[in-house]
Formats: C-alpha cells, sequence, structure tokens
C-alpha cells in the first residue's frame, strides 16, 4: 500500500471518528430526549427564574443538558422566558424547545383580587388574553348571566393558568368551577345555621368590600348581622358603589350624599332594607367564613380610620363622636 493510500486512509478514519464524537454530542447535549410522545405543557410561574427554569426542564425530561441548552438560548434569542405556559414536547430538540419557550406563551396568568366585580374581572381578562370589544361585552352581558345565581359573587378570586385561546364563556365556566369545589366544602355548614348560600355569598361580598383586612371581616359580619336581626337598612357605601357603576375614577370610587339620594335601586342599602338582589363583588374565604362565624358585638356602626383602623359603636351618637375624633 502506498504511503498515499495510507495518508487517506487515516484521515477517513479520523473524519469517522470526529463524525461519531459530534453525533454522540449532539444527542447526548442538543437531541430531542424521547420519541413518539404527545404534545405537554411546561410551566413557568411568575417568581420563577431563569436557572430554575432551566432546572425545571432537566427535571421534567424536556432537555437532555442544562449548560448546552442555556447556550442556544444564549445565542439564538433573547433569553428571556416569560411567565405562563408554553406547548412543547420531549420529542423536539433543544433548538425547537428554545424557539417555543422564548415565544409569547401559550397560557397566561390571571390573577383576580377578592372582591371585584366581574366587570373588572372582564376588564384584567381583556387586557391579559387581548380580547375585543366585542368579546368583553359579552362577558359581562352574556358568558355571566346564564344563571341567575351565578350573575355575580361565583367568578372566584384566584391565579389562573388560561390559553391565550380560551373563549370568555370557556372562561367563566373555569372560574364557577373553581368557586364550586372551594365553596362546597360551607354549604352544609350555611344549612346547618338556616342560612341561604346565596344569601351568605351576598353578605360575603359586601364584607369583602368593607374590610379593610381579613382581621376586620368577623366584626364587620357582626354588625351586619345585628342591623338584619333588628331589621335596620344596612347603609354600606358598597353597595350603592355597586349600583352607580364606573366614574371616571374607576369602579369604587367614594359616594357622595346625592349619590344615596339620586340612585334608586335595590342595591341602595341606605333606601332599601335588607341585602341587595345579589352579591356585590367576588369574595374570598376569610370573607365567606367571617359570615359563618361573625365575631359577637353590640355595635350597630363602624368606620376605618385614616391608617385603615376599624373603630365600632352601639349608638349612632357614640359612632358620630368616633366621626369627629378620628375623621
Amino acid at each position: 500500500m502506498s504511503r498515499k493510500s495510507k495518508v487517506i486512509i487515516v484521515i477517513g478514519m479520523l473524519i469517522v471518528f470526529i463524525v461519531a464524537i459530534l453525533g454522540g454530542a449532539y444527542y447526548l447535549l442538543f437531541s430531542a430526549p424521547q420519541r413518539d410522545v404527545t404534545d405537554d405543557v411546561f410551566i413557568v410561574s411568575k417568581k420563577q427564574t431563569k436557572t430554575e427554569s432551566l432546572d425545571k426542564l432537566v427535571s421534567q425530561g424536556f432537555i437532555r443538558n442544562k449548560n448546552a441548552f442555556k447556550f442556544i438560548l444564549d445565542k439564538n434569542t433573547d433569553g428571556k422566558i416569560e411567565a405562563g405556559g408554553y406547548r412543547v414536547s420531549k420529542n423536539m430538540n433543544a433548538w425547537k424547545v428554545a424557539q417555543e419557550i422564548t415565544s409569547l406563551p401559550d397560557m397566561k396568568w390571571v390573577t383576580i383580587p377578592e372582591g371585584y366585580r366581574k366587570e373588572q374581572i372582564g376588564e384584567i381578562l381583556a387586557s391579559t388574553l387581548e380580547w375585543s370589544d366585542d368579546e368583553l361585552e359579552k362577558w359581562n352581558t352574556v358568558y355571566t348571566k346564564m344563571n341567575v345565581d351565578y350573575l355575580e359573587g361565583t367568578y372566584f378570586p384566584d391565579t389562573y393558568l388560561i390559553p391565550v385561546n380560551e373563549s370568555g364563556l370557556d372562561i367563566a365556566k373555569r372560574m364557577t368551577r373553581r368557586f364550586d369545589e372551594q365553596f362546597a366544602p360551607y354549604i352544609k355548614h350555611f344549612s346547618e345555621q338556616n342560612i341561604k348560600w346565596t344569601t351568605g355569598l351576598k353578605l360575603a361580598s359586601i364584607i369583602q368590600r368593607e374590610a379593610a383586612d381579613k382581621f376586620d371581616m368577623p366584626l364587620i359580619s357582626g354588625i351586619m348581622w345585628n342591623r338584619l336581626n333588628q331589621e335596620m337598612n344596612l347603609d354600606i357605601d358598597a353597595t350603592v358603589q355597586y349600583a352607580r357603576g364606573k366614574t371616571e375614577n374607576g369602579w369604587w370610587t367614594p359616594i357622595k350624599s346625592e349619590d344615596i339620594t339620586n340612585i334608586d335601586s335595590p342595591y341602595n342599602t341606605y333606601k332599601y332594607k335588607g341585602l341587595p338582589p345579589h352579591p356585590i363583588g367576588n369574595p374570598g374565604i376569610d370573607a365567606i367564613e367571617a359570615v359563618l362565624y361573625p365575631q359577637e358585638t353590640d355595635c350597630l356602626y363602624y368606620l376605618h380610620d385614616n391608617n385603615r383602623q376599624i373603630h365600632c359603636a352601639k349608638t349612632y351618637e357614640e359612632h358620630k363622636a368616633n366621626v369627629a375624633k378620628y375623621l
């Protein structure tokens, strides 16, 4: 064999060796971890760091090597991973996974605060999920009006991971299912106290709006029950705010004396005795529990000072004194 032939053979063997090494490296570092698997969802929480995301991708089997994947992120994308849910699969290679999780998420986190009315919830959904004006209008007038007991108060305040293409109707069903799940343990307690669950939810929604924090709720509940039992008007600002609707300063702008006078609505508890026809917002569990377990008190009136501390009074004269002292 000539010298030239030997050189060609050696070079060929080296090429085969290098290709094998590169192929093995690709397989170990960048290839799809599995074949013939269905799509899955990779979830990035709101406070999850990039390092935590990479660790989860490894532990959940979406990528083979953390450092190799980080190299791809840094070189081929902006490297940012937005909180949300991503439809990825273990049959994707590292480049495809990187492309997917640095694109817009397929699911977005939506947090609904306690006490918001359904129109406010609709505004949050519309902003987050980029709804059309028509979809928002349907949320307010169609999707949330299909069941008389679920007109308000049953769109449970929580954090949801919602597909960006999910309809408003399906989101309404999702939130009421969450309400049913969370409220179910309390139904028997309302029944034991001879309280209709719809009545309890109305009162819980008022307590939620009126309380400065959860520690106020049992006392406010006790005062509300005292007023109801003595057939007094509830005289609640929040119910008038609900009847008035949105102003240029928002949904819950403080009421004026003319609002009490001019708004003729069953939600105006200064004019009409008893609870309003439906809840005035969507309460959390603390407010629901406060309805069932009110603080025993002789108070009939209360106010919050400028530091949001609550002060109650047994008589209207004592209440006026508190107004002069604290407000």
